[in-house]
Formats: C-alpha cells, sequence, structure tokens
C-alpha cells in the first residue's frame, strides 16, 4: 500500500473524526445532502487507495444522461465500478445506505459501465461493481462498510 496514500487517508479520516455532515446556516437539506455526498465520496476514495485501489476515473458522466458513476478504478487486475452512499442518518436519509441502490439504479449503473467500457475498447477486462456504505453520525467517525461485487450486472 502507497504510504502516500495511507498518510493521506490518515489526514481525511482525523478531519472526518466528527461526521462528515457540516451544518451551514440558511443552507437547503438539498445543498446539505450534497456536500455530505462529496465528503463521503473524498473519504472512500482516499479508503479504497489506502487497500489498494488505483482510480482511473471519478465522477463519471454520460453526456445528456442523469446521475454518476462515483469512483471507477482497479482493484489489483479487476476494473471496479464504485457507487458510494452516504447517510447521516437525518430524517432526510433514513435507512441504511446499502437501500439506495435500487434495482433502477443497478440498472443506470451497468449501463454507465458498459458505455465507459465501450468508450475506452476494455473488451477483456474483468470488472465488477463495489459499493461503499458509510454511515456518519455526528459526533463520531464515519464507519465504512465495502461491498466487492456488491451486485451482479444484468440483475
Amino acid at each position: 500500500m502507497p504510504l502516500i496514500s495511507r498518510a493521506i487517508f490518515g489526514c481525511v479520516r482525523f478531519a472526518a473524526r466528527h461526521g462528515l455532515a457540516e451544518s451551514h446556516d440558511g443552507e437547503s437539506s438539498k445543498d446539505a445532502a450534497r456536500r455530505t455526498g462529496i465528503h463521503g465520496e473524498t473519504y472512500a476514495y482516499w479508503y479504497l487507495r489506502r487497500h489498494g485501489y488505483v482510480f482511473v476515473a471519478r465522477n463519471y458522466r454520460i453526456p445528456d444522461d442523469k446521475g454518476e458513476i462515483d469512483l471507477v478504478g482497479y482493484d489489483g487486475s479487476v476494473l471496479a465500478f464504485v457507487e458510494v452512499k452516504t447517510r447521516t442518518g437525518t430524517e432526510e436519509h433514513p435507512g441504511q445506505p446499502e437501500e439506495a441502490i435500487t434495482a433502477e439504479k443497478r440498472r443506470h449503473l451497468e449501463r454507465m459501465a458498459k458505455r465507459f467500457m465501450a468508450e475506452r475498447r476494455a473488451r477483456d477486462v474483468s470488472w465488477r461493481f463495489d459499493l461503499v456504505a458509510i454511515e456518519s453520525r455526528a459526533g463520531r467517525a464515519p464507519e465504512v462498510r465495502l461491498y466487492k461485487n456488491a451486485f451482479a450486472a444484468g440483475n
């Protein structure tokens, strides 16, 4: 594991020791959720780098299509399309982060992953979908759960 990734994740983890959510006066709940999501993605990025992932894309989007793939990177020889879900336990986002990966979301991610691979002519690459679920309660360090091969394409 690269020493730099380990050191940077240590800094990110220290900064998040009291949670990932920040309150800003006058900020809408949608803006607050977006900010928390960005913090969660950054936390997940460095968490995965610390665990050996090598990233090739972040926030991959297709023009004229909604949504994005949060992170795309190699875990060894396997290309992982990583979805990051962060929950703060607020009334706006109750439940577990894992519950946000619906069948529709899985189909959309699969379509985007296939497009990503076609654009890069990556026909013979092994690939999978990973999920990083982050629970961030106020005053506590985030809890991270990594699900490698969280769901199969076509399911």
